[in-house]
């Protein structure tokens, strides 16, 4: 993990360290989202924090006995359905 201190200037901009704008791959031009998380300010990827939610929504339904999606669960109700259909006399 690299650190480093920064200053937030007159008109209340902070520039990151071109060593972590390596790191991250950031270039000029990139956007990133900004939150205020537990007293601390954060700056991170969409494609990061999308992932990141997408994980914990995956979680949080996996722990309540949900597992893939809602279609998954959808087209197995009907995998199901129809299995029961075609063994009908």
């Amino acid at each position: 993990m690299t650190h480093s201190e920064v200053e937030v200037n007159a008109q209340g901009r902070v520039t990151i360290p071109v060593q972590m704008r390596a790191e991250l791959g950031l270039t000029p031009g990139h956007r990133l989202v900004a939150y205020v998380e537990d007293g601390r300010l954060v700056f991170e990827d969409r494609a990061h924090l999308l992932a990141r939610i997408q994980e914990q929504v995956m979680r949080a339904a996996a722990g309540q006995g949900h597992a893939g999606s809602v279609v998954d669960e959808l087209l197995a109700d009907r995998r199901t359905e129809a299995a029961r259909e075609d063994d009908r006399p």
